[in-house]
């Protein structure tokens, strides 16, 4: 079936049920959690049969505890769900599968160590029993995979997938048990273009054939190309649901923000970047190893200079993280030498590289950047307690933290009900705006930023980059490194192209053009 006859099936599916209820609907429903957070708020949306239906809004708009009471994790405190114009009362995921709603969440819920086939009948068996035939099961599977274009061996064990491969086989689970309802949150934030496209087509096979998909996402172009509608929500609020035919972008953040989206960077002063400013960070022939023992970086040398954000443009796994790891102390170069405002560190201790100034904004931010059991407080000091604070020292001094705390959260516009909320109930943005404060509160030299807005929404993607220019501005160096090349090029002062670990180029951000630097990220130019 190719995209033209996709379209029509879906456009069928929707007429088919135009005078039917809708698949499922939410009616005022609120979810408040303790110290006061009200997560949903009177929140009412309606996806219908044979629809892409995206939920739109900034991290913390409520849009997953929605979801979470849509396939009973939560329960309502007051509203009610409906499905097929049913009331239904769904206290727990099972019961909400049986309603025939699943959802996908961003971090996959497989055992690496079994197939594919074993994954999808773990804990259920469409033919009851604990006894069923293998061959049987992946046929089953195989059949599901074609009809829905997610191919993938149910043979293969998950630890052989890439991502693209174990997100379709999460989905695939979903469809072997029976969903008719099936939420996506946030399916692209780990996905090459390549295997989004191919999460598209899936879908669109999906509402073809009626069913209903609830599409969670913070990318706007993604959402103006998949969904048919969009709810949006706001600090926990419904706020419209408009036609994709009849909206754009800009009006889609506007929505989302409360308030009109430049989308401009401010601009830097000519002067921060004039007369040779200092070295802050020089790498010179600096290789190192990858996780598996296979030499991530080769011969690497580069320079970042006070009051210049230099940007690492770059495929995923072309030894950006390794890069940025380095840098950071967290990973020791075989090879090379490092020098930090003209001195030499010892290879891979992170703390001698923090005493020389350098903070460290991590790729995954709730793994490295932040300790999640902890509270706002105890996140912020993590790095400062033992010295140099007006809480170090032997006895750590808990009101004063506190006020310092409660400082910086007014600074970085992090919004929690206060500095003792633990960081793991904070929303994606209010976490990196967390990471932000520590670091950059310690007044560093240099900045190692390794994707500082993934998975974050335009709201709390335009904080973050205004406040790494505002960084700069004031003489700090900052290592940009991001897949996000709109980022790398709006950003970037110059721009260094990584490809197999090694730089196979480094141009002014002013000269650089996307056909240029997609020909070198993909190893055809230098």
């Amino acid at each position: 079936m190719d995209s033209r006859d996709v379209e029509l099936g879906a456009a069928s599916a929707r007429a088919a049920t135009a005078g039917a209820p809708p698949a499922v609907a939410a009616i005022g429903v609120t979810k408040r959690f303790t110290g006061g957070v009200v997560a949903n708020d009177r929140i009412s949306f309606e996806a219908r049969r044979g629809e892409v239906h995206a939920l739109l809004g900034e991290n913390g708009a409520g849009k997953t505890t929605l979801c979470n009471i849509l396939t009973g994790l939560y329960r309502p405190d007051e509203g009610e769900v409906l499905v097929d114009g049913r009331p239904v009362r769904l206290h727990s995921p099972r019961e909400a599968q049986v309603a025939g709603i699943f959802m996908v969440h961003q971090h996959l819920s497989l055992v690496d160590s079994l197939t594919v086939a074993e994954n999808v009948v773990l804990g259920w068996s469409r033919h009851g029993g604990l006894g069923f035939s293998t061959r049987q099961v992946e046929a089953e599977i195989a059949e599901i995979a074609s009809r829905y274009q997610m191919h993938v061996d149910p043979r293969a064990r998950v630890w052989q997938l890439s991502l693209g491969e174990r997100q379709r086989v999460d989905i695939l689970k979903a469809l072997y048990r029976g969903a008719s309802i099936l939420i996506l949150d946030e399916p692209t934030t780990v996905l090459a273009p390549s295997e989004t496209d191919q999460l598209f087509s899936s879908v669109r096979e999906l509402v073809a054939g009626g069913g209903t998909v609830i599409f969670i996402s913070h990318k706007l172009p993604e959402v103006l190309a998949i969904a048919d509608r969009v709810t949006i929500l706001r600090k926990g609020r419904s706020i419209t649901t408009v036609d994709v035919a009849e909206t754009d972008a800009r009006r889609l953040a506007r929505l989302m923000v409360g308030h009109e989206m430049s989308f401009d960077v401010v601009p830097r002063a000519a002067a921060s970047l004039a007369a040779a400013p200092a070295a802050v960070v020089e790498l010179d022939h600096v290789c190192a190893q990858g996780d598996f023992g296979t030499e991530a970086l080769k011969e690497v040398s580069l320079t970042v200079h006070a009051g210049e954000i230099l940007g690492i443009a770059g495929v995923a796994g072309n030894g950006q993280r390794e890069l940025a790891e380095v840098v950071a102390g967290l990973r020791p170069s075989t090879r090379g030498t490092i020098r930090y405002a003209g001195k030499r560190a010892a290879t891979g201790d992170a703390r001698e590289v923090i005493d020389r100034g350098v903070a460290y904004i991590p790729e995954d931010r709730m793994g490295t950047g932040v300790s999640p059991k902890l509270s706002v407080t105890e996140n912020l000091i993590l790095k400062s307690y033992r010295r140099g604070s007006p809480h170090a020292g032997p006895v750590l001094l808990t009101r004063e933290a506190e006020a310092q705390a409660t400082q910086l959260m007014e600074r970085f516009d992090i919004r929690a009900p206060g500095p003792r909320t633990l960081v793991r109930q904070l929303s994606g943005g209010n976490v990196q705006k967390v990471v932000l404060a520590r670091e950059l509160s310690s007044r560093p030299r240099a900045v190692v930023a390794a994707s500082p807005t993934r998975g974050l929404d335009v709201g709390a993607t335009e904080y973050v980059r205004r406040v790494l220019v505002e960084a700069a501005g004031q003489g700090v160096g900052i290592l940009l490194i991001s897949e996000d090349l709109d980022e790398i090029v709006e950003l970037s002062d110059r721009i260094a192209v990584l490809y197999e670990g090694r730089v196979v180029g480094v141009m002014p951000a002013s000269q650089a053009n996307y056909e240029q630097l997609g020909l070198m990220m993909a190893g055809a130019a230098s």
